[in-house]
């Protein structure tokens, strides 16, 4: 049984930066493509953020050019770098696979971007 672990999360003022990190209990990076969901308070998780195999990255609309997605296989973590932040980017952040079954849902980092 994989466990993810989410931690990085805060609360940032507009224009701010937070970097997440999502450490797994074993080695599942380098095999399967992961990504980063959020889910706002009343919403729908969503798909952020996704990074391939092979590296490949691709981003929701709502956060190309300001978020980066990335892993650090030997350390079975992944990142996502977060400038610019907006107030609708608060939500709790979760990590997980983006194709197949889903591991356990961590317990998320919430991030909170407010004046």
């Amino acid at each position: 049984q994989v466990q993810l672990v989410e931690s990085g999360g805060g609360l940032v003022q507009p224009g701010g930066s937070l970097r997440l990190s999502c450490a797994a209990s074993r080695s599942i990076f380098s095999i399967n493509a992961m990504g980063w969901y959020r889910q706002a308070p009343g919403k729908q998780r969503e798909l952020v953020a996704a990074i391939t195999t092979g590296g490949d990255t691709n981003y929701a609309d709502s956060v190309k050019g300001r978020f980066t997605i990335s892993r650090d296989n030997a350390k079975n973590t992944m990142y996502l770098e977060m400038n610019s932040l907006k107030p609708e980017d608060t939500a709790v952040y979760y990590c997980n696979r983006v194709a197949g079954f889903l591991y356990a849902w961590g317990q998320g980092a919430q991030v909170t971007v407010s004046s």
